[in-house]
């Protein structure tokens, strides 16, 4: 009796609690054990956002310089007046850096010859025996140019300008593979290549190939231009086709012997 006694007063005082929590308000249990708010530590005061800091002015950036790429046929143009000798534009040419092609070479190919020549030959560009060696027509094409003009009298190591020989390319420097200099290219090395031309200042000039001709005309064509005189910078030209032409095709050197005559007789004149 006393057990049961117990059991049924703690069941009446946990009924009795429970009416006087919902009395109270209270709806949900959140825990199995009481929480004694009265031994919790009193809530700080939340702190204060620390003040704004003055806004910057606003700053304004420094404009970048501007930058203008540069013009090589313009550059090469004030290079090349402000030479007023070979050896002047020798060194114009060596410290031109805006052409492609000077990266990939091993040297600057000037000229080559007598300066005092009556005669200038103006060639493409050099190959790479030319390269190599610093000096234009120096390969296969080169040996049989000496042998075509030595048959009418001339030399590039003659000292007498009466029978000398003169020679230079539109390109100083040698295209990759030996392709074509492209109109870009030309165009860079034109007013060196004219500078060239007036401070030789040779009687008659000769152009070999289509990069010659182009560069002095305009025009290209060389097949049907040779033979035919015509002027460049108030003196007589004549376009010949190139010695590496000759080479594949051996049937066009009577058309360049005849060419060889039509010099020597303009010399003579």
């Amino acid at each position: 009796m006393g057990i049961a006694s117990d059991i049924a007063a703690d069941w009446h005082a946990a009924l009795a609690a429970l009416a006087w929590q919902l009395d109270a308000g209270v709806d949900e249990a959140l825990s199995d054990t009481p929480v004694d708010r009265y031994g919790l530590p009193e809530a700080q005061p939340a702190p204060r956002p620390a003040a704004a800091a003055p806004a910057a002015r606003p700053q304004t950036p420094t404009p970048e310089p501007v930058r203008t790429a540069l013009d090589p046929v313009a550059v090469a143009a004030a290079a090349a007046a402000a030479a007023r000798t070979l050896d002047d534009l020798r060194e114009a040419v060596a410290a031109f850096d805006l052409c492609e092609l000077k990266k990939g070479a091993r040297n600057t190919v000037f000229s080559d010859g007598n300066p005092a020549a009556r005669l200038l030959i103006l060639g493409e560009a050099p190959g790479r025996d030319e390269d190599l060696a610093g000096r234009p027509f120096v390969g296969r094409a080169g040996q049989l140019l000496d042998r075509m003009f030595a048959a009418i009298g001339l030399s590039r190591q003659s000292p007498d300008a009466e029978s000398a020989l003169y020679i230079t390319n539109v390109m100083f420097w040698r295209p990759p593979g030996n392709r074509d200099p492209e109109p870009a290219e030309i165009a860079m090395m034109k007013p060196f290549v004219l500078r060239h031309i007036e401070l030789a200042d040779p009687q008659v000039i000769v152009v070999m190939g289509n990069t010659p001709l182009s560069c002095l005309t305009g025009h290209r064509g060389i097949l049907r231009a040779r033979g035919n005189w015509t002027t460049a910078l108030d003196r007589p030209m004549l376009p010949m086709t190139h010695p590496a032409y000759l080479l594949r095709n051996p049937a066009a050197k009577r058309d360049a012997w005849a060419d060889l005559l039509a010099i020597r007789e303009r010399l003579r004149g």
